[in-house]
């Protein structure tokens, strides 16, 4: 029965840390529109789109709620340089339909995530191994995000690289490839703007990170006091 207590400690973190990666990134990007307005005084984005910031808010919500899959469609008309026109091109909309693909492939993760995190952590309780479900979430998110300080450390030398084979990765045409004389959405979020969004969720991750560590620890702790199972799993 260990090894079928280790897979499910092991799957059990798994899901965890993907279900608080994709609530980490729907924090960053749906929680506050604001976060967007200032990145966009930030650039200066209303004058290289030549819009109101008013208008370019519109067509933000409208961007968000066609990946959310709240909206059919990318057309959307607004005022741009003082005349009605529709924001996106062609090209630009064949790549948001790629992004939304993505974006519900990361709702689904964190749905099969729930599930298999809430199956695994309900066997080992019925199994009597809270301390060990406790310790192997504890020191999992620990090397977890000792792997991430790394390949953090070695994206952060060269930003552009890695974004490129991000999209390489996870895109399998060119249609990411914008050009800022003829397409608007590369000049509303540029590099900076991934950048700086790429961070924001890194720190909501690592403080939920925390706050579960914190939690099991505790948790750890309490359990020890009152004198846990004796045939609790070592690990």
């Amino acid at each position: 029965m260990k090894v079928v207590h280790i897979f499910a400690g092991i799957f059990c973190v798994i899901s965890l840390l993907a279900v608080i990666l994709i609530f980490s990134i729907d924090i960053a990007v749906y929680a506050d529109m604001g976060y967007f307005e200032k990145e966009y005084q930030k650039y200066g984005v209303m004058e290289k789109v030549s819009m109101e910031q008013s208008d370019l808010m519109f067509v933000t919500k409208e961007m968000m709620a066609y990946l959310r899959g709240q909206r059919d469609d990318l057309h959307i008309e607004t005022n741009i340089d003082g005349k009605k026109q529709e924001f996106f091109n062609e090209r630009e909309i064949a790549h948001m339909e790629d992004v939304r693909v993505l974006f519900w492939g990361g709702q689904w993760l964190r749905r099969i995530g729930i599930v298999i995190g809430i199956i695994t952590a309900v066997y080992l309780f019925v199994q009597k191994q809270k301390l060990f479900l406790l310790k192997w979430i504890r020191n999992g998110f620990i090397c977890f995000v000792l792997a991430v300080a790394i390949l953090v450390g070695i994206i952060s030398t060269n930003f552009t690289k890695y974004f490129v084979i991000f999209h390489k990765i996870f895109f399998n045409n060119d249609l990411w490839i914008l050009n800022p004389k003829t397409d608007r959405l590369i000049n509303i979020v540029p590099e900076n703007f991934f950048i700086d969004t790429s961070v924001r969720i890194a720190v909501i991750f690592f403080a939920i990170i925390a706050f579960v560590c914190i939690v099991c620890s505790i948790l750890l702790k309490r359990i020890k006091k009152t004198g846990g199972s004796n045939k609790l799993l070592k690990i």
